[in-house]
């Protein structure tokens, strides 16, 4: 390992989006006075008669949930984007705008209230990764869907308005920001390696094996070397595959495998239920090959130093680029000792 990464300040960069982090390991050891926030363990029924995602319940636009067994998928019923808004354009000097439609789908992990996917067995998450599956495949059949954006925001600390174990899929007819990035990097390379990014990545991490903390026959799951939040992990296929339809049934429970076995350290890291928010970048639904394009799952959690305290993106993060305190190769070790 590089003393010097472990001492000094120094940038990092992000091989699939282009940007810098900067990283400050020696800052770590400041004392904190700041905020710390109220962070809940308090045991949830299995059933809540006032939640809107429980089988049988009535949502708030009066539609009544199925006795749904495993997992549950409905549209949104405040989605952020719409299916038939019409279709515009401004380009008036420096103000500019156009239309943006799409389909925002919530998708209900289990119908037990009390769990997150840390609680749930490696086989019902495989359900989950083949629910995921479906929905990337039938919205992307749509002619109006270019991107189908699957990501969970867990826990009240992320903006997480109801504990029931749940995700959401929004779909949409531009790349969003972040998938633009990695799709120009991805293609880049490719056309200059003709291989895939993501792929020679994964092999110089195993090789260096300084990040890694987990993997199994098809995945590995590690802290990435320009990782931005603290404890940030990715999981990816060790070989290049464009969308997470190209899994076998065995590599989808490998997949299921690797979300349990990261999910379960978080949540022994400070001995909370850990907050985050996970998503999955994956291959457009463009209709191009997109053989440039290693799909990957990322978490994003925000707790720093305990339970209570998290790391806020404010003022250089704001203004100058990301900033971190724990080195990434201190991050994957001490989520690795933890399985």
């Amino acid at each position: 390992m590089n003393t010097h990464l472990q001492d000094y300040s120094h940038k990092r960069l992000n091989i699939l989006t282009g940007e810098w982090v900067l990283v400050s390991p020696h800052r770590s050891k400041r004392p904190w006075q700041g905020q710390n926030e109220e962070i809940s363990n308090e045991k949830r029924p299995s059933y809540d008669e006032n939640c809107y995602l429980c089988a049988t319940n009535t949502r708030i636009n009066g539609e009544v949930n199925p006795d749904y067994k495993d997992v549950f998928v409905f549209t949104n019923d405040f989605a952020a984007l719409q299916k038939d808004s019409p279709s515009f354009k401004i380009d008036d000097g420096l103000f500019k705008a156009k239309s943006e439609t799409g389909i925002c789908k919530v998708i209900c992990f289990s119908p037990d209230h009390s769990k997150s996917l840390a609680d749930m067995d490696v086989k019902d998450i495989k359900k989950v990764v083949n629910v995921w599956q479906q929905e990337y495949i039938s919205l992307g059949k749509n002619k109006d869907i270019n991107y189908v954006q699957i990501f969970e925001n867990k826990g009240a600390v992320m903006g997480c308005s109801n504990p029931h174990p749940h995700g959401q899929i929004w779909s949409q007819s531009a790349l969003p920001n972040e998938v633009e990035k990695k799709d120009n990097q991805q293609l880049k390379y490719y056309n200059t390696k003709n291989s895939n990014l993501l792929e020679d990545y994964l092999k110089q991490e195993l090789e260096a094996n300084e990040r890694i903390i987990f993997q199994n026959k098809d995945f590995v799951v590690l802290t990435p070397f320009w990782a931005i939040w603290p404890f940030e992990v990715m999981i990816a296929p060790k070989k290049a595959q464009e969308n997470i339809t190209k899994m076998t049934d065995e590599e989808a429970l490998n997949y299921a495998e690797a979300i349990s076995v990261i999910t379960k350290a978080y949540d022994k890291l400070f001995n909370t239920s850990f907050p985050y928010s996970s998503g999955i970048h994956q291959s457009p639904t463009n209709n191009k090959e997109n053989k440039h394009w290693h799909w990957h799952m990322s978490f994003y959690p925000p707790l720093l130093r305990s339970a209570t305290v998290k790391k806020f993106m404010v003022g250089y993060e704001m203004f100058g680029s990301p900033q971190r305190d724990i080195t990434a190769e201190l991050a994957a070790k001490r989520l690795k000792n933890l399985i």
